[in-house]
Parts: C-alpha cells; structure tokens; sequence
C-alpha cells in the first residue's frame, strides 16, 4: 500500500513539474503514473549500474556527476515512454532536481501525516 501511494505521489509531481516546465510535456494523469512506473524501474536497475561504472568520475565531481546520471534516466524514460517527452539534456537535468525537491516534499508530508 505504501509503494502504490509513493508511486501516486510521484506521478503527481511529474504532473506539476511537466507543468512548470516548457521544455517537458506529459499527456495526462494515466502517462504521469507510467512516467513514475519507469523511473522507479530505471532507478532500481539501470542506476546502479550507471553509478558503478562512473564511480571515477563521481568522486572527482563530489557527486555531481550524479546529477547526470538522473538526467540520462529521465532521457532513457522519455525514449521509452509515448506521451512523455523532454527537450534536450538541460531540461532533463532541471525536470530531475524539480522532481526530487517536489517527491521529497510530498514524502515528508506523508510521513507527518502517519505521526
């Protein structure tokens, strides 16, 4: 039950950054949640992986080179995904920060909602 709310509550701010964003269309609520399906899939599989193999360059950017990684999986969910498209790196790169800070913010409130 928990995994279904949290994968909700992504595809919600899918929804809202798309929204806030010109360079990333999201057709409508249906394509937000497989958006959130994908990602969570690609984060469980494909970003370790990536991780591993740039662990050199991660160390000497002091982790920012993670920042590109996010990207280059939210650009493997826009190749996947009919109805989800991003713009170039640059958006890929902003859309991955905006949705972080907006699943953090909705996770948090969920949690304070439990206590």
């Amino acid at each position: 039950m928990k995994f279904l709310l949290k994968l909700i509550l992504s595809a919600l701010a899918v929804l809202v950054v798309a929204q806030i964003l010109p360079g990333v269309q999201v057709e409508d609520y249906f394509k937000a949640i497989i958006v959130a399906i994908v990602l969570a899939i690609l984060n469980a599989i494909v970003r370790p992986v990536l991780v591993f193999l740039t662990l050199p360059a991660t160390i000497v950017t002091l982790g920012l080179f993670l920042l590109v990684i996010n990207a280059a999986i939210i650009l493997l969910a826009d190749y996947f995904i009919d109805g989800f498209r991003v713009n170039g790196w640059i958006w890929a790169l902003i859309f991955s920060v905006l949705l972080s800070i907006f699943q953090s913010i909705l996770h948090s409130i969920l949690k304070k909602d439990k206590s």
